[in-house]
């Protein structure tokens, strides 16, 4: 079995896991009649929904705690703690592996950004938090250092949504996939020598085999009628909604259903090789590939990311450098 990104279809291996680029689970090339589940939407979609109260907790206070004077100042920042910790460090975990992947790679993208904007807000909120005195007083306000909780909460909830509606949205494509596996039927009745008839499995079918179609039985490979005579009804394939009348010297597409006479035909074109299996292939490599406008973005963006993150090095130094004391923290 060969696993492919689906953002970076050039990336493959032989093993599940995460695409070494930009974390992502990796998926089946070819897409299999019995996947599961997809295990990355579920987690994401679990992820998203047990977030989301907390994260619209933590901006209600960070909008309106305040005003309404539910909690007194050092008060509120510990509560917004509280209800972020989980949001960080379980739900946007995965972000963050990302973000370090991207670092060790050298392929500055999305995540690097993500990952750099929420752990610093966290962080510093954190420290804001916990010595609010190690803070200058002009950055105090009755008691209390501005954090950012709320921004690291938000971002990382929204990012979870647009996760979980992408990986939806392949899941529906995969689906169309599975359902054109499904045409080909499992087994078929393969003529010995010696005229005895055995089923056997479709990927034991070898070009030249001779195969019986009975009355109702799906054609299994694609092939030509060496005896008999048949209504085929191919509409799933064609769209054609009258069965075609085969006889001997006629060709058979795989998956197509032989309703009326008995067929033996000989196998041409067997797995990948078959008119359904180009078909499926063609589906897949939509799926995976990229318009040319998406891969203008991507290195537009790829570009984007050093220059913000370059930017906002730059800028923490020069106040670090020559800024008013304490430098370092108004850097920060």
């Amino acid at each position: 079995m060969v696993y492919t990104c689906p953002m970076h279809p050039e990336v493959r291996q032989d093993h599940p896991g995460n695409c070494p680029k930009c974390g992502m689970a990796l998926e089946l090339f070819a897409p299999s009649l019995d996947d599961g589940n997809d295990a990355e939407l579920c987690s994401f979609s679990q992820r998203f929904w047990w977030s989301l109260p907390l994260t619209a907790l933590v901006a209600v206070l960070a909008m309106f705690g305040h005003s309404m004077g539910l909690f007194l100042p050092q008060t509120q920042s510990w509560i917004e703690l509280i209800l972020t910790l989980p949001i960080v460090l379980w739900a946007g975990a995965v972000f963050f592996v990302r973000w370090a992947q991207s670092l060790l790679n050298g392929s500055p993208n999305m995540w690097t950004l993500i990952g750099t904007g929420t752990g610093v807000a966290f962080i510093y909120s954190v420290l804001a938090t916990l010595f609010p005195d190690s803070f200058p007083s002009s950055f105090r306000e009755e008691g209390r250092v501005g954090v950012y909780f709320e921004a690291s909460a938000v971002i990382i909830s929204l990012t979870l949504l647009g996760q979980m509606l992408e990986l939806k949205a392949r899941a529906r494509t995969s689906a169309a996939i599975q359902s054109l596996l499904g045409l080909a039927p499992k087994t078929a009745r393969r003529m010995d020598p010696d005229d005895s008839e055995v089923d056997v499995p479709l990927d034991q079918v070898r070009i030249g085999d001779l195969l019986r179609v009975r009355p109702g039985e799906k054609v299994p490979t694609d092939g030509v009628v060496e005896q008999g005579s048949s209504a085929v009804d191919e509409s799933m394939l064609t769209g054609e909604p009258i069965p075609v009348t085969k006889q001997v010297g006629d060709k058979l597409i795989g998956a197509t259903l032989n309703t009326t006479g008995s067929l033996v035909m000989r196998a041409q074109q067997v797995g990948e090789q078959t008119m359904l299996a180009q078909i499926i292939e063609m589906v897949a490599q939509a799926q995976r590939s990229k318009a040319p406008m998406q891969r203008m973005a991507d290195t537009i963006a790829g570009y984007f990311v050093v220059t913000v993150v370059g930017l906002a090095g730059v800028t923490f130094f020069v106040w670090g450098l020559w800024g008013p004391s304490p430098s370092w923290l108004y850097g920060l």
